[in-house]
């Protein structure tokens, strides 16, 4: 209450409207924990403060805003294991101001070229679990595109060495680093399962050495990723994909039953995509397509574009209404369609359209929810994670998001590497003829998705929402809550959330009861019994309501606008 008294003190030098005013721009809808961060020369938004103070002193440097994203990246593989790491994929948008073009990056890998669908069922029988592919474990583990992402960006748009891009982590690495307040608790949560899991390697010898979990503000060390990442700064990116990593990686796997081997490595790579986007009320959003889930938020503002939701009201029982039956529809068409185009013909054009938008926004009943949707039928055309944002002095801006997928994802580190790998083979279906079926070199259907917006041909927005199926979900509250509601970046993400759960899934699951909704507290009373009159099924928030970082362009002052989400431990920074 202290910032109420503060307003009631200077109430003498304000009307008691205009007092009462502001503490409903406090503790109402336009609630923010911080100030926006302005500044004109570059900005850097990502999780961990540390990690934005890395990207700064790169852009002080004269890096690029490209340069500052992989040398943040890196250092929250270190300071973030529990969301990221060289174990996992990255996916990017770049804005190149000199070309005014945006420029899409998937750097995501494939499954083991050794394992066929036979094999994979085979295994899964003696498993115990014949129709899921487990999240932890071997089976799980797909070829890691990380480091490949950062030497694709950096070929096209670094300027710095990568090898004084990775020394803030190596540094850090090996003298150590404070652990921050929710990383922690997400640290003891992942060593915890791995106890249980007792799998083959050094993930408890990495992150609990001698037994011990490493507690908020205790410091920590990584010699091991700091031998890893010493080696990808002298011999590049084929120290990881074709020279001693690789060969670590593929006698580990051999020995302990694991399928990667040192072939999926040497021919794995990354691939620059055009992103695609929909126009929502002026504002052009772009996401990355398939086999990422970014076009659900495409889908979901698309249907949403034929609603008045600043006339239905911020977090009334209206707009949250439509907004989740906007977000079961995409997720239908997200579970049938979204797959590695390589291996499916995905009717994109289609799934953009906004005549396909207001033929499925016709089955939103605005009086109940829905407990089942049929996925559409689009016309076929040609056509735990962290996530960071960086800008520079010269106009560049990237958007970009990396991820174990599940927590530490797998729980398998090979000793002397000092990172585990990635489970994002989980997400492949194991149904035959299904559009994301497991099948050898393919890549599976990924949650983790990058976005930017444009603006009257400008670069306005560069952010991204972490946290699995919540992302695209997030990125459209983030949308509305800008574009339609009028809040500020930082109000924008600190406002209360909402997160549907239990939609059809690319691994096989269907919704037959429509799911269920978890609300954050903040969202009204009012609203709340308006969405249990009809007929949804509400909870109380327990987390995983995402993580939230920004960039926005101001032309009219030239300046960097950036915000960072209050549920993490982050910030932004400027200069």
């Amino acid at each position: 209450m202290r910032l109420s008294r503060i307003l009631f003190l200077t109430a003498g030098l304000l009307t008691a409207a205009t007092a009462f005013a502001q503490i409903d721009r406090v503790y109402g809808r336009t609630f923010a924990t911080r100030s926006v961060v302005n500044a004109q020369h570059g900005m850097v938004c990502t999780s961990q403060p540390l990690v934005t103070q890395i990207g700064i002193d790169v852009l002080k440097a004269g890096g690029s805003a490209v340069d500052a994203a992989i040398a943040c990246d890196a250092a929250l593989g270190l300071m973030e294991p529990t969301g990221s790491g060289m174990g996992g994929d990255l996916f990017a948008i770049v804005y190149d101001a000199k070309t005014k073009k945006l420029y899409g990056l998937n750097a995501s890998g494939r499954s083991p070229l050794g394992l066929s669908f036979e094999q994979l069922k085979a295994e899964l029988v003696k498993a115990g679990s014949p129709n899921h592919i487990p999240m932890r474990g071997m089976l799980p583990i797909s070829v890691p595109g990380c480091v490949s992402g950062w030497f694709e960006l950096h070929g096209r748009f670094g300027r710095l060495p990568v090898k004084d891009l990775l020394a803030p982590a190596i540094r850090y690495a090996e003298s150590g680093f404070p652990l921050s307040q929710y990383i922690a608790g997400q640290w003891a949560v992942n060593v915890e399962l791995a106890r249980g899991d007792r799998f083959p390697g050094a993930f408890l010898d990495t992150y609990a050495p001698g037994g011990h979990v490493p507690t908020e503000g205790e410091i920590f060390r990584n010699p091991a990723l700091a031998h890893t990442l010493r080696l990808i700064a002298e011999q590049g990116r084929d120290a990881f994909y074709k020279g001693e990593i690789a060969d670590r990686i593929d006698a580990f796997m051999r020995e302990h039953g694991g399928y990667l081997r040192k072939v999926d490595l040497e021919r794995h790579t990354a691939t620059w995509v055009d992103p695609v986007s929909v126009n929502y009320r002026g504002y052009d959003v772009y996401e990355l397509p398939p086999n990422s889930q970014g076009i659900a938020a495409l889908q979901m503002l698309n249907i949403l574009e034929g609603y008045d939701l600043k006339a239905m009201g911020y977090n009334s029982t209206d707009a949250l209404h439509v907004m989740i039956e906007a977000k079961k529809l995409a997720f239908e068409d997200r579970a049938k369609f979204y797959a590695d185009p390589a291996f499916a013909k995905v009717p994109l054009a289609g799934l953009l359209s906004k005549d396909y938008a207001a033929e499925r926004r016709k089955l939103i009943n605005l009086r109940h929810a829905a407990a089942t949707y049929d996925a559409g039928h689009p016309g076929l055309r040609d056509g735990d994670t962290i996530y960071l944002t960086t800008a520079d002095s010269e106009g560049n801006m990237v958007s970009l998001i990396q991820s174990n997928y599940r927590g530490m994802g797998s729980g398998i580190t090979v000793p002397g590497l000092g990172f585990t790998f990635q489970d994002r083979g989980e997400m492949f279906s194991l149904t035959p003829g299904h559009a994301n079926v497991y099948a050898p070199g393919k890549r599976p259907f990924h949650t983790i998705i990058p976005a930017f917006v444009m603006k009257d041909g400008q670069p306005w927005l560069s952010f991204g929402v972490m946290g699995g199926a919540m992302q695209p979900q997030g990125h459209v509250q983030i949308l509305t809550n800008l574009i339609d509601f009028g809040m500020n970046l930082q109000e924008a993400g600190d406002a209360a959330r909402w997160q549907h759960d239990g939609s059809s899934e690319p691994t096989d699951e269907i919704m037959k009861t429509g799911g269920f909704v978890q609300l954050e507290t903040g969202v009204p009373a009012e609203a709340v019994r308006g969405l249990v009159q009809r007929g949804h099924d509400v909870r109380a928030g327990n987390g995983g309501f995402g993580g939230y970082q920004a960039i926005m362009w101001d032309p009219v002052n030239k300046i960097y606008r950036g915000a960072s989400e209050s549920r993490k431990d982050g910030c932004a920074m400027g200069y």
